[in-house]
């Protein structure tokens, strides 16, 4: 049927795929928000039967689904799949696949390492496949630094167009993080405030309680500033910096993303030293047990690669001009949290003189919860005649106490119906990803001029002693 769509994922039986994708879509499925006649193809080179494929996937869709996992929603979604073994440079298994796709609206999603998204992209117009109705989905971080970002950009720009390539990147899928967008647009008190002269600084934190462990051989070529401040990190710096986007068009609001990344100030040589920390966790004591250190769980080898980043960034514009955001990440922190805050100043003068009134500031958490909370100072009800008395009080929004009866989605489920869709707002354009790469590879070369090694940290802890020196020399502090 002409009118039929599919969604074909490359690389079916990887982590990202069983772990996050299938459950996606088994829980989009469920709940009645895929297409009646939609297809969801595999493609991989694991060589399983179809049904042992299903069965590998029930298990890992189960185990996801948790108690809302459902056999009965699992038989109709099964009855959508399809399973190709396949390698990524054979011609003939992409001819299995065309026959079995027809002339279908089609989004490849390619969980697979983005030094295949090429040899993909190519053998699918070879097919046939990369036609009107084809979308490609591929998984940042897209390349090793900007060099071959750009050659695996031209590689994919000779199959398909650019309002069809889809960038993904996870964190956009998530409900805070289009909240910001709500939050800051469409609540009038805020946008005043928005500013350089009522904002003292911002700090974007990243922090997993996880080693590399599985991951240590991707990991250890990419470490933390690639993996994690380049993916995901500069992505909310965007999100809290911009600017009011004229409408929620795609270009529209990328654009002014674009913006933000193109008025990073450059950390050169010079000063990579002072505005930036790389660490290194080593053996020490987590989730309650002794964990090794980062070069033991290589083996014993020796390796400088990141698994902590610090950065004083800059926005050398009119709104953010003199506000440092402070951008951190690491693995094996005292606990996972992903959260935004924004440090309002202190008020100009105080009236109350038997007082330190503590600024106002606002804490946007991504996980392990997804909430929002508004610091205010506030009278403590009392009759001291000593004058008022006053405690900061939080505003709190807790989004799973406030709709207790949805189920937390995970992010891939709203990417996977925009991509459907052709709606392009969540998925990241080229020239934003190329701008992120040129301001991450002047701290790499930066790095590599003073041989500036990682600085040991024990696991648990929140990072080198450098770290808290990054923000204490301008009188600020992490707010953990």
């Amino acid at each position: 049927m002409a009118d039929r769509k599919a969604i074909v994922i490359f690389g079916a039986t990887g982590d990202l795929a069983q772990k996050m994708l299938y459950p996606s879509l088994y829980f989009l499925d469920a709940e009645g928000h895929l297409p009646e006649n939609l297809l969801v193809g595999g493609f991989s080179h694991t060589q399983l039967s179809e049904a042992d494929f299903l069965a590998h996937t029930h298990d890992a869709v189960a185990e996801r689904a948790g108690k809302d996992f459902s056999e009965d929603a699992w038989k109709r979604f099964a009855a959508r799949l399809r399973y190709i073994v396949g390698n990524l440079d054979e011609e003939k298994d992409y001819a299995v696949l065309a026959k079995l796709l027809g002339d279908d609206d089609c989004v490849f999603y390619l969980a697979i390492s983005p030094s295949f998204f090429g040899t993909v992209a190519r053998r699918l117009k070879q097919a046939g496949l990369a036609h009107d109705g084809a979308r490609i989905a591929v998984e940042k971080p897209i390349g090793h630094d900007l060099t071959s970002c750009r050659r695996i950009e031209e590689a994919l720009a000779e199959s398909f167009a650019e309002d069809h390539i889809y960038r993904v990147d996870h964190y956009l899928g998530k409900e805070t993080v289009q909240n910001l967008i709500a939050l800051r647009f469409a609540n009038t008190f805020f946008e005043p405030l928005w500013n350089k002269d009522s904002i003292e600084h911002v700090q974007i934190t990243v922090a997993e309680t996880l080693g590399v462990e599985r991951r240590w051989s991707y990991y250890d070529s990419y470490g933390a500033l690639r993996d994690i401040v380049q993916n995901h990190l500069l992505q909310l710096v965007c999100l809290v910096a911009m600017e009011p986007p004229a409408s929620l068009d795609p270009d529209s609001v990328r654009n002014e993303k674009v913006k933000v990344l193109q008025s990073l100030r450059r950390i050169t040589s010079k000063e990579v030293e002072r505005e930036t920390v790389r660490g290194q966790y080593r053996k020490g004591f987590s989730d309650d047990k002794t964990v090794p250190g980062y070069a033991e769980e290589t083996g014993g080898g020796k390796s400088n690669t990141e698994t902590f980043v610090a950065i004083a960034a800059h926005i050398d514009n009119w709104r953010w001009a003199g506000v440092p955001f402070y951008l951190r990440t690491g693995k094996r922190m005292p606990v996972r949290s992903t959260q935004i805050v924004v440090q309002f100043r202190q008020v100009p003068h105080s009236i109350f003189p038997h007082h330190d009134l503590i600024a106002n500031r606002l804490v946007i958490r991504l996980q392990p919860e997804e909430e929002i909370s508004l610091l205010l100072m506030n009278k403590t009800p009392s009759l001291d005649r000593g004058g008022m008395r006053l405690k900061p009080l939080a505003l709190d929004l807790s989004l799973s106490e406030a709709f207790k009866r949805q189920r937390r989605r995970i992010a891939y489920e709203r990417l996977f119906l925009e991509a459907l869709e052709g709606n392009r707002i969540l998925f990241v354009r080229r020239d934003e990803v190329e701008a992120a790469w040129k301001w991450i590879d002047a701290i790499i070369e930066g790095w590599k001029e003073h041989d500036m090694k990682s600085a040991p940290y024990t696991a648990g802890t929140w990072g080198p002693s450098a770290a808290f020196a990054l923000t204490e020399r301008n009188g600020n502090s992490w707010y953990e």
